[in-house]
């Protein structure tokens, strides 16, 4: 084996996919919890603003489509393994240096495919997290969720943190 395979071998982001398989464990455990121990709509108080309230969403995020006529299911199902494909294409060509946008993309692909188990195997997505203010009231959610709002924050972060690319017309003072 040469060396030019071995450093590619050793810098492979791939090692990275054991996160998105523990986010889908904890979240498809979570949801599991959650279905077996709370009934459905009744909100149970854990702290002030927060409850743990099983929902089921048959939408996107927010519950985005969720009336639509059922279309949406297959839709979203799709949508989650094309963006999951990509997602692991895109990991597959990061460079060794590349750590935080790995762990990003791992964030967001173990949580869509915990999401995408929920749509084919029930239909909908289990959430349970349920932040509220006086009278106004966040969306319940679940962990795949939060991996997905994390992976997408630290993309964010990133693209403000990553020094600009050296265009080349650097001032060249004799």
């Amino acid at each position: 084996m040469d060396a030019a395979m071995v450093d590619e071998r050793e810098g492979s982001k791939l090692k990275w996919l054991w996160l998105a398989v523990l986010v889908i464990a904890v979240d498809l455990g979570t949801k599991y919890m959650a279905t077996a121990m709370l009934t459905y709509g009744n909100p149970v108080p854990v702290i002030p603003s927060f409850n743990l309230t099983l929902l089921h969403n048959t939408g996107a995020a927010f519950s985005f489509l969720a009336e639509a006529a059922g279309w949406q299911r297959w839709f979203f199902v799709t949508l989650a393994l094309v963006v999951s494909v990509v997602l692991t294409g895109w990991l597959k060509k990061l460079k060794a240096n590349e750590t935080w946008t790995a762990i990003a993309i791992v964030l967001i692909l173990g949580g869509a495919l915990g999401n995408v188990y929920d749509r084919v195997v029930h239909g909908y997505v289990v959430d349970f997290l349920h932040f509220y203010w006086q009278d106004w009231h966040f969306p319940a959610f679940n962990l795949a969720d939060t991996a997905i709002t994390i992976g997408a924050a630290m993309m964010v972060l990133d693209a403000f943190r990553k020094p600009a690319e050296d265009s080349g017309d650097a001032d060249r003072s004799n």
